[in-house]
C-alpha cells in the first residue's frame, strides 16, 4: 500500500497501482472464477473486480482529491474533480477465464501519465507523456521503449462491434494481397498489443471503433505509443480523439502509410 505521504509522481503511482491489480491478476489466475454478465457475450470475473480494487485503493491513498473511472466500477471519488484516472483491471477477461496469460492491467490518468502491467512477465510499461519506458521483473531494471517494425508482426482486433462496416472490417484487412506481402498478423485481443508496438515487438496495431482516446481500454496504451514515437491515428488517418474513428498505432511513418494505403478511405464517412 502507498504511503499517501511520499511524494509520488503521477507515473509512479500510476505504476503502482497498475503493479497491486497485476499481483491480484496473477494470485487469482488458474482458478474458477464467477461470472458476471455485461449483456452481448461481455463478461467480467472476480478477479476483475478484485484486481480494480487493488488499484483504487493505491489511487485513493495517494491522490484522494482525484476522481477514477473504472471499467466495473465506473466513476468514482470527488464530485467534480478536475483529474480523472481510468483503469482497467484486467484487459482481456475472456482470455484470463479461459486459462490464457494474454493480459494486461492499465491506468492512466487522463491526458497524463500511463502504465500497463503485464502480470506474468513483471513487465510494467510507462509513459510520462514525454518518454516511455519498461520496467522488468528485476529491480532497478529499466530501459526505454524503443519501436521498431522489424518485426513484421501486425496485431488486428477482430473484435466486435465494428462501426465502421462495410466501409471498413478488419477481416478484409487481412486478406489484402498487400497486407500478405508485407506483414504477418497476430490477434492478442489485450492493451499489451499497444505495449508491444511501443516495445518494438509489434509493426503495428490496428482496431476499428469509435473515440478510443478516453477508453479504459485504449488509453493507456495509446500514451504509451505517443510517447514512445509511434504514429497515431484513427482508421480514417484522422486524430485519435472527439469524432476519431477506431484506432491505427504503427511503429513507424512507413508501416503506417503502408497500411493506410490498404484500409484506404473506406473508414470515412459522409
Amino acid at each position: 500500500m502507498i504511503d499517501a505521504s511520499v511524494n509520488l509522481t503521477d507515473t509512479e503511482v500510476a505504476a503502482a497501482a497498475a503493479l497491486a491489480g497485476a499481483e491480484v491478476v496473477r494470485a487469482r489466475y488458474g482458478r474458477l472464477h464467477s461470472r458476471i454478465d455485461k449483456g452481448a457475450g461481455d463478461f467480467a470475473t472476480d478477479a476483475d473486480l478484485a484486481a480494480e480494487e487493488a488499484i483504487l485503493d493505491v489511487i485513493r491513498a495517494a491522490r484522494p482529491g482525484d476522481a477514477v473511472h473504472g471499467e466495473e466500477g465506473g466513476r468514482q471519488g470527488v464530485a467534480g474533480a478536475e483529474r480523472e484516472w481510468l483503469v482497467d483491471p484486467l484487459c482481456g477477461t475472456l482470455n484470463y477465464a479461459t486459462g490464457s496469460q494474454l493480459v494486461a492491467v492499465n491506468v492512466v490518468l487522463r491526458n497524463g501519465p500511463a502504465a500497463v502491467a503485464d502480470p506474468f512477465s513483471g513487465e510494467v510499461f510507462l509513459a510520462d507523456g514525454e518518454t516511455a519506458r519498461v520496467r522488468s521483473g528485476v529491480p532497478g531494471e529499466e530501459r526505454p521503449l524503443a519501436p521498431t517494425a522489424d518485426t513484421r508482426l501486425v496485431d488486428v482486433n477482430l473484435d466486435p462491434p465494428f462501426p465502421s462496416a462495410p466501409g471498413f472490417r478488419a477481416v478484409d484487412l487481412l486478406a489484402h494481397p498487400g497486407f500478405v506481402e508485407n506483414f504477418r498478423p497476430r490477434v492478442v485481443s489485450t492493451t499489451l498489443a499497444l505495449a508491444w508496438v511501443a516495445a518494438g515487438r509489434r509493426a503495428a496495431y490496428v482496431t476499428d471503433g469509435g473515440d478510443l482516446s478516453g477508453s479504459v481500454h485504449f488509453a493507456a496504451g495509446i500514451a504509451l505509443c505517443r510517447a514512445a514515437g509511434c504514429v497515431v491515428t484513427g482508421i480514417d488517418g484522422g486524430p485519435v480523439g472527439p469524432g476519431g474513428r477506431g484506432l491505427v498505432a504503427a511503429a513507424d511513418a512507413g508501416t503506417h502509410e503502408l497500411l493506410m494505403s490498404m484500409i484506404g478511405g473506406r473508414g470515412r464517412t459522409g
